[in-house]
């Protein structure tokens, strides 16, 4: 009887572990390293030391320039999301944050995405940072988390740009279900590449053979959560002060755009601005980002 709840407690263990194995973990790592250095920029990596984990930041830009927090999406990492804006150290000094329990450089400890962890890990972040009034730049899965470091102490931020965030609205569940899951499932299962192409059409507006490498090696190697994905209450959306730009994407069947720009209309203050990526699925494409970049850089002062 021991010997069996020994097995099950190991068995729980090793589901809590992000990388399935030391060999699925060192080949995401290369694959990071190899943007990070394609990038031709001069950063410096730091460790942070926070209660849920320690946190990778690459720094990059002057830092004498006003303070720039860079958050990516699942299953994405640092180097891909500065790969996304390139321009943004020209007038910031950007900390591209590696989310907790993604495949990059930071601890593999999961978050409980209903309660406000993700908002007091971020803020800790910025704290330990000793970073002021901070451009947040959150996409994807970087938008819920931007959005619930608002919702915990908006103190250190000054202003917030969502680019096809989650936390808003969510979209058609069973659509979801065939178009992204099943796809998912079967590449898991097979690691045919046909499966997770499919799931890539879905998603991107346009990707390179890099964003397949990363996402196919990702799903392979990597346990992923796929619970379902809360959102926002009316209440707690109100009670936000800080300017918030938000960009759906017309396209994205995760977070459709124009259900998006509906309810944030409902909930945010009117302060809030609200943009739609016409034709953009949940990634948009190079055209699409360069376009939001040169408004943030707009709002650099």
């Amino acid at each position: 009887m021991r010997l069996r709840n020994q097995s099950i407690n190991q068995s729980k263990n090793e589901q809590s572990m992000f990388f399935k194995s030391k060999e699925g973990k060192e080949k995401i790592i290369t694959l990071y390293n190899q943007k990070l250095n394609e990038l031709n920029i001069e950063f410096s990596e730091k460790s942070v030391e926070t209660k849920f984990g320690v946190t990778n930041v690459i720094t990059a830009g002057d830092t004498k320039n006003p303070p720039l927090v860079l958050i990516h999406g699942t299953g994405g990492c640092a180097p891909q999301i500065l790969d996304s804006f390139p321009n943004l150290v020209s007038k910031y000094c950007v900390y591209a944050v590696d989310v907790l329990a993604q495949p990059n450089k930071s601890a593999e400890n999961r978050l409980d995405m209903k309660s406000l962890d993700y908002g007091k890990w971020l803020i800790e972040v910025i704290i330990k940072l000793r970073l002021k009034n901070v451009t947040l730049v959150g996409f994807s899965f970087g938008g819920l988390i931007g959005l619930k470091a608002l919702e915990f102490n908006e103190t250190p931020v000054k202003q917030v740009f969502l680019v096809a965030p989650v936390y808003i609205v969510n979209g058609n569940p069973i659509l979801n279900v065939w178009k992204m899951f099943i796809p998912l499932k079967k590449f898991i299962k097979t690691n045919n590449q046909e499966y997770i192409k499919k799931v890539m059409e879905v998603l991107f507006s346009d990707y390179d053979d890099f964003a397949l490498a990363y996402m196919s090696t990702t799903f392979q190697y990597c346990n992923m959560d796929f619970s379902p994905l809360p959102v926002i209450s009316k209440n707690r959306a109100q009670n936000i002060k800080t300017p918030i730009t938000i960009f759906a994407a017309e396209k994205d069947i995760m977070f459709p755009g124009k259900k998006m720009i509906k309810r944030a209309k409902q909930i945010f203050p009117s302060s809030i601005e609200l943009l739609l990526l016409e034709g953009a699925k949940h990634v948009p494409k190079a055209t699409d980002f360069k376009k939001i970049e040169e408004l943030i850089l707009d709002k650099s002062e």
